[in-house]
């Protein structure tokens, strides 16, 4: 008799239970919005009143009607852009402070003092200097994308083997090829983990940059409806900026498992 190659046990854990964990979550939104406050709809009323942004989530009737797919993407434009620039940044100026212990010296209090700001206080100095929204936005997700890839890289730097090193130096290896041929391959899981942090800090700050710059974006959209008092539109959003730092997360996870490189959790 042919047995089944998938256990009954793996199919609980990869489908049942996180389905579960989704119930549970759509159980205690319920039961506030049926015990604890009269502003929060039902699951089943959210639904119902977002039927409209759901069928049709990229039109655009005017400049300020727009679908939340519309405004979704605005939103990923300015946090791809400021990632991006983060990252051509970020990846070089790691790789210097783990190669060289004067650039450590120089870099690394700047780095311990700066990055602790919250992303949202270097807003006023990006309005000072752009005098725009949409600039300002994208210089704080570019701040806000430096510091774990940059502290990444240089950890991943500082980690590679002595003796490889050794043997490189041995062999008279150059060291730009040092660079190629060893370091940049061995720092990459670390390189890989900060890029996946970032990301994720840069998805999370954009929403409270869009709600004080206002304009087009989720972050915007949010607030817009909050202050109209419409809580079934802002759960939407609240369900549609999880599912696409969601989908952010495994684009950068598919890019690093595509090129074989081993993941560090952490």
């Amino acid at each position: 008799m042919k047995t089944s190659s998938y256990p009954l046990s793996n199919i609980v854990k990869i489908v049942f239970l996180p389905i579960g964990g989704f119930a549970l979550l759509i159980t205690a939104w319920w039961l506030t919005a049926k015990y604890l406050t009269n502003l929060m709809p039902t699951p089943l009323v959210a639904l119902k009143a977002n039927l409209d942004y759901l069928s049709n989530p990229f039109y655009v009737r005017g400049p300020g009607d727009v679908g939340i797919g519309f405004l979704l993407f605005q939103s990923l434009k300015r946090v791809l852009i400021g990632f991006l620039l983060g990252t051509i940044v970020a990846i070089p100026l790691g790789f210097l402070i783990g190669l060289s212990s004067t650039a450590n010296r120089v870099f690394n209090p700047l780095i311990q003092v700066l990055r602790p700001v919250s992303p949202v206080a270097w807003l006023p100095v990006a309005l000072a200097v752009f005098n725009l929204a949409n600039p300002s936005a994208i210089f704080v997700i570019f701040i806000t994308s430096l510091w774990p890839t940059v502290i990444n890289t240089a950890v991943g730097v500082g980690s590679v083997p002595k003796d490889y090193l050794n043997v490189a130096s041995v062999i008279e290896m150059p060291r730009w090829k040092q660079i190629f041929k060893i370091i940049l391959p061995s720092s990459l899981p670390y390189i890989f983990t900060g890029l996946r942090i970032s990301l994720g800090i840069a998805w999370l700050v954009i929403v409270a940059v869009e709600m004080l710059t206002g304009g087009q974006g989720i972050g915007f959209f949010v607030w817009d409806e909050w202050n109209r008092l419409n809580l079934s539109s802002v759960m939407l959003a609240i369900a549609v900026i999880g599912l696409a730092g969601l989908a952010l997360d495994l684009i950068i996870r598919k890019i690093q498992s595509y090129f074989k490189i081993e993941q560090i959790e952490g």
